[in-house]
């Protein structure tokens, strides 16, 4: 029995890194920050925190037409910029529309319309709310514009599942292709939530960041003195196509996404399991599904966000299947990207191992490691082949999802399957 290949063969993003993949990646392993200063001004009286975070680098509303961009909400219009980056990327590869589809991840959607348009509502009544208020809040509105976009009709899916909706998506994109319901896939995730009643939500359950005074060290996955996470905003797509897709068209590969893990802790709305269960599980699951032991992986893209409790579950469940792996964070250079992160970081395990290096973990020179997390964390770029990554991400709810990337094998010939 074969099993097909699942490649990537298109790469888009919009991050507060940078506006494109490029931009993002060059300042990733430069080890620069995307976290900005107080972002949530006016809003004193309601004892709002101090805010930062990572905003997206350019507006996106700048790459799509002024009409289009006035008819959506800031997450699709990062979703539609990443897309058209991805699309092009890929070749804008010619697909049959029945055999082109989309899943595209959030956690929230459009929240930032939704509270414009209830504060119009509230000031000056309902002939004053916009007639798109609903397609613009909706979070399945991303992948289907993406959909009417690029003609995609094999379906259109929008995992929401908190911090694992990105990675979620791209694996079920891979599941479409390897159940031979679709050749394409856009896949990938999208946020724009950075607004007074998510800070004021998150800052309650004492999840946040206390390291406002300089922005840029906010953030500070496995850091001994990790106070909470920055919450960030964004969008990563890819394309995914079968191998035989990709190699009938000589499209140029990134990577091979190898192997995907989904499993639910069962345990609590917010708090991973204590024993680590469905993260350990989701892990080995993927590794399975990769035809990999976890000697085999390079290094682990993890979910760190910088929470005291998260960072430590995670680094154990790490240790219960890898012994004492290398890890690196990239949520301490782009905060925390929410239902786009897993799409974000996987993208980054894709140019790991295409590249063939590990990017940097800001903000542990200065105190180190936590010494509950016996890890090997990456502070310095290392450049060294890379030849399989696997890619963490951990939503509230208990939803776990990993990833594994592998480098692009030699396609001499358009062959659609190994043997597993």
């Amino acid at each position: 029995m074969h099993r097909t290949e699942v490649v990537v063969t298109g790469l888009g993003a919009i991050t507060p890194l940078g506006g494109d993949v490029a931009s993002t990646w060059d300042a990733l392993l430069a080890g620069e920050s995307g976290i900005r200063g107080v972002v949530l001004r006016g809003h004193e009286d309601a004892g709002l925190p101090d805010t930062v975070a990572g905003t997206m680098a350019i507006d996106p509303a700048e790459s799509l037409p002024p009409a289009q961009a006035r008819r959506l909400d800031r997450s699709q219009q990062a979703a539609l910029a990443a897309a058209a980056e991805a699309w092009a990327d890929a070749g804008a590869p010619e697909v049959e529309p029945d055999r082109l589809a989309s899943a595209i991840g959030t956690g929230i959607g459009g929240v930032r319309t939704l509270l414009q348009e209830d504060d119009v509502l509230e000031a000056s009544g309902t002939r004053r709310v916009s007639p798109r208020t609903v397609p613009m809040l909706m979070p399945n509105a991303a992948a289907a514009l993406i959909s009417i976009e690029y003609g995609a009709r094999a379906g259109v899916h929008t995992p929401v599942s908190a911090c694992s909706s990105g990675a979620e998506a791209i694996a079920l994109g891979a599941g479409l292709i390897r159940a031979g319901e679709a050749d394409v896939v856009i896949v990938g995730g999208t946020e724009a939530a950075i607004t007074p009643i998510t800070v004021a939500g998150f800052a309650q359950a004492k999840a946040l960041s206390r390291h406002t005074v300089e922005p840029a060290s906010a953030s500070r996955p496995f850091a001994a003195d990790r106070s909470g996470f920055v919450l960030s905003e964004g969008a990563a797509v890819m394309v995914l196509e079968s191998a035989e897709h990709a190699g009938a068209r000589g499209a140029r590969v990134h990577a091979v996404l190898a192997g995907a893990g989904i499993a639910a802790d069962a345990h609590h709305i917010t708090a991973p399991a204590p024993d680590g269960s469905g993260q350990i599980s989701a892990m080995r699951k993927a590794l399975a599904q990769a035809g990999l032991t976890p000697g085999q992986i390079s290094h682990i893209n993890a979910h760190a966000t910088g929470t005291p409790v998260g960072d430590v579950a995670e680094a154990h469940a790490i240790g219960e299947v890898f012994g004492r792996a290398t890890v690196t964070a990239p949520k301490a250079a782009l905060g925390h990207l929410f239902g786009a992160a897993g799409a974000i970081e996987a993208l980054i395990a894709v140019l790991s191992v295409e590249h063939g290096v590990i990017p940097p973990t800001r903000n542990l020179t200065a105190v180190g490691v936590d010494p509950d997390i016996d890890l090997d964390v990456v502070a310095e770029r290392r450049d060294a082949p890379q030849k399989a990554v696997l890619s963490n991400s951990f939503g509230f709810g208990g939803q776990n999802v990993s990833l594994v990337v592998t480098g692009a094998r030699r396609h001499a010939s358009p062959t659609a399957s190994t043997t597993p």
